[in-house]
């Protein structure tokens, strides 16, 4: 096994226990994304190899004088280009910010740092995070791990594809629309969303409203997953609204595996499917979920299929309304004349003017209607422990189009309609993890979201440990 095929736990356990140097890491993985990164564009803004290598070395030297940083101690990490990276470019895919570099690191950046990692360069995403295809004409487009004449999702849709490809250990990403899950399923990898309030951003200029989206992690393998879901997590006094405390489980490796390890007897889970008949598939997504779900019955789960009590237009409706307010508030500060218009994509420019035109009651409404939609997922999370739904809808698609405008005869009204199925987790603030499920005939990868309780990030990463261990 190379250096690159090691997960990020190995990695890190090889490197404390001085199995391989830290210079050596750096070396393989530079050789990795020179030989895959020209075919699928994962990577950008590398950083000169001899600085990481030089740091590399100088983690070589603090482990020789038994000083250990982390768990990711000397592991080399790329940072999703819309996280804040001190003195490297953070372009958000767009060329309005082409030439921005940070003075500062964001928080979970820093967080990261502290635990070790040696941030090598960026992975690329859509323009401003936006939609689920890794495009733009800043880096151009990403591709698909699996098969490079087809999408690889997004927004962290380079992360992902830096993952399936060995170019990285582990992945950070964020997730506001189904951005760590969508391009986890495509890639044949598990992305995972916290809760809200689990991982705190820092930096923001509003930190009350702007909680939809959240950064998380990204892996192989679901003990990846925790660990470095261990290091972003934690209470950040700016962030009013982060959740109290670390996940003190993930603290360790040893302590980690611990706390994953269960055979998942009596798991409830309730099966969302299509939400009986109003979310549009292609055909062999919800057969390919299906089979997750019977590996989880091999577990000892029950799987029994189910639906929240409110119709599923009008969570839409208010999703949308919120998608609108928050990317415009964002976006807004951006694009302030019509010149600068005309460097930003038409889907970006939609979001901005429907959320620019919103009114008050129209904001009140979608509020009221948001609570209502918790209520309804809290009463279904009262019968069962976790629920589960397709992550995607539609197979990685060729690589020239923007975005799925149609699903069999059903037209997608919006750039993000196709993308439905991942609002749920994020509506309601929970927790939801994609899981691998397979390939189909032509070997394109699709995954199959988990979502749990109000903070049981613990509990529905052991779940995915089972089923990972199941699946196997």
């Amino acid at each position: 096994m190379s250096i690159t095929d090691l997960s990020a736990t190995q990695l890190s356990t090889a490197i404390h226990a001085r199995d391989m140097s830290c210079r050596e890491v750096m070396s393989a993985y530079l050789a990795q994304i020179e030989q895959r990164n020209p075919a699928v564009n994962a990577i950008v803004s590398l950083r000169d190899p001899d600085e990481l290598l030089t740091e590399a070395a100088a983690c070589d030297e603090e482990l020789a004088h038994g000083l250990s940083r982390g768990w990711m101690h000397g592991m080399p990490h790329a940072v999703k280009d819309l996280a804040e990276t001190k003195g490297l470019r953070t372009t958000s895919g767009s060329r309005l910010l082409a030439d921005f570099v940070p003075q500062y690191d964001c928080l979970v950046v820093a967080r990261m740092k502290a635990a070790g990692c040696i941030v090598i360069g960026k992975t690329n995403v859509p323009e401003f995070g936006l939609g689920s295809h890794t495009f733009n004409d800043v880096f151009g487009t990403t591709r698909n791990a699996l098969d490079h004449s087809r999408s690889a999702g997004g927004s962290s849709g380079g992360a992902a594809v830096a993952l399936a490809t060995n170019m990285v250990p582990v992945a950070d990403g964020s997730d506001y629309m189904g951005s760590l899950r969508n391009p986890a399923a495509w890639n044949g990898i598990y992305g995972f969303r916290p809760s809200q309030g689990r991982v705190p951003a820092w930096p923001e200029r509003d930190v009350y409203l702007s909680n939809m989206s959240t950064e998380g992690p990204m892996a192989r393998n679901v003990l990846d997953i925790a660990m470095l879901l261990g290091t972003q997590a934690g209470y950040d006094a700016r962030s009013p609204l982060s959740l109290q405390g670390k996940l003190d489980e993930f603290a360790t490796i040893t302590s980690a595996a611990a706390a994953l390890s269960s055979d998942a007897c009596d798991v409830r889970i309730g099966w969302l499917g299509d939400l009986r008949g109003y979310l549009a598939f292609e055909p062999g997504i919800l057969e390919l979920c299906e089979t997750g779900l019977r590996t989880l019955a091999s577990l000892g789960c029950s799987v029994e299929p189910t639906m929240f009590e409110m119709e599923p237009e009008r969570v839409w409706d208010a999703w949308l309304v919120w998608r609108n307010l928050l990317v415009a508030a964002s976006l807004a500060p951006l694009i302030t004349d019509e010149p600068k218009r005309g460097f930003v994509k038409p889907e970006a420019l939609w979001e901005l003017d429907r959320g620019l035109a919103l009114t008050a009651p129209q904001i009140t409404h979608a509020a009221v209607e948001r609570t209502a939609f918790n209520r309804a997922i809290m009463r279904l999370l009262d019968r069962f422990d976790v629920l589960a739904i397709p992550t995607a809808q539609v197979w990685p698609f060729k690589i020239e189009e923007r975005w799925p405008t149609r699903i069999g005869d059903r037209e997608m009204d919006t750039y993000h309609r196709w993308m439905e199925a991942t609002t749920y987790a994020t509506f309601a603030g929970l927790p939801a993890i994609s899981v691998p499920v397979g390939v189909d005939e032509r070997g394109l990868a699709m995954g199959m979201q988990l979502i749990g309780r109000p903070a049981g990030d613990v509990d529905l990463l052991r779940v995915a440990a089972a089923y990972e261990g199941a699946a196997r």
